[in-house]
């Protein structure tokens, strides 16, 4: 089975009117990923795209990685918001160094990718949605905020206990990536292992202290992390693969509209970690529509003048 057949049908199976021929010339398809940055980052591309006269066919919230990586290789859509550390998957370079080079990783996909399927990456944010431990501000002060103060706590007979998914604690990328840069390691007695892996629910164990939970499992840029006061620890030794967000675009699509990449590139530079923790926020916390958040987050920054 062809990855054409495959993406559409998946599609068919989610109810989703998808051609199975390729994205008119004439419209721009802009897809995201099911998620709340996916929706805020595809609403962005969609709004400025738009905004500068294109015909733009949303089809925001398609389907996981797997889905949109298949579609756009294929021609089904032809721009959607991606993640540079997915780049060692797409490729098969897990165990590549490079990914945990924010530079690097995004030079490595963007030059494999126009070689290999003709798909460009544009700028990428300065922010990183990767594997990360929140903890509460009370935690963060003895700490100094990083992973390395937070081996020093522990090897000092600091208590703390970590509620985590059991992929975080066993997968090599996980738990065991933090601890051998940083050299701690974590009993039994000091993980919360959850079932699933939802980070709603490790970073609520951790805000609340719910069994005694002061540390939790986080993606960098969880809008809920600010609303529940939770601080990311920074990982200074680089344990994690860089997964930063920029907007992958077929290369035919890209020379017929050459204006996308100035379009995009200031506004994907502008978004920070905080920004996308904020805005992310406004979505998940606050109940905000994405599009309306995108569009107001634009406009405050003069893009859509």
């Amino acid at each position: 089975m062809t990855a054409t057949q495959v993406f559409v049908g998946t599609a068919l199976a989610l109810g989703l009117a998808f051609s199975t021929g390729v994205a008119k010339a004439d419209t721009i398809v802009v897809a995201s990923k099911i998620d709340t940055e996916g929706a805020l980052l595809g609403n962005m591309i969609a709004v400025l795209l738009a905004k500068d006269g294109l015909t733009v066919d949303s089809r925001i919230g398609l389907g996981p990685t797997n889905i949109l990586r298949s579609a756009i290789r294929a021609g089904q859509i032809d721009i959607y918001p991606e993640y540079t550390g997915n780049g060692a998957r797409f490729f098969k370079l897990e165990h590549d160094p490079v990914w945990k080079n924010a530079a690097q990783g995004y030079a490595t996909v963007r030059r494999l990718d126009r070689d290999r399927n003709g798909l460009i990456w544009l700028a990428p944010a300065p922010a990183n949605n990767t594997w990360a431990i929140a903890v509460r501000h009370d935690l963060a002060v003895k700490t100094g905020a990083t992973l390395a103060g937070l081996a020093r706590y522990i090897a000092g007979g600091g208590e703390l206990l970590l509620a985590a998914s059991a992929e975080f604690v066993e997968s090599p990328g996980g738990l065991p990536a933090f601890e051998a840069a940083y050299r701690f390691r974590l009993g039994q007695s000091q993980l919360l292992v959850l079932a699933g892996g939802d980070t709603a629910a490790t970073m609520r164990a951790a805000a609340e202290g719910i069994s005694g939970v002061n540390a939790g499992m986080a993606y960098g840029t969880d809008g809920a992390l600010a609303a529940l006061g939770l601080v990311v620890l920074a990982d200074d030794q680089g344990a994690e693969i860089v997964y930063q967000p920029a907007p992958v675009v077929r290369e035919a699509v890209l020379a017929a509209h050459p204006e996308i990449e100035s379009l995009l590139d200031p506004a994907f530079r502008s978004l920070t970690l905080e920004r996308l923790q904020r805005l992310n926020a406004a979505i998940a916390v606050e109940g905000d529509d994405a599009r309306e958040v995108a569009t107001n987050y634009l406009a405050a920054q003069g893009l859509l003048k």
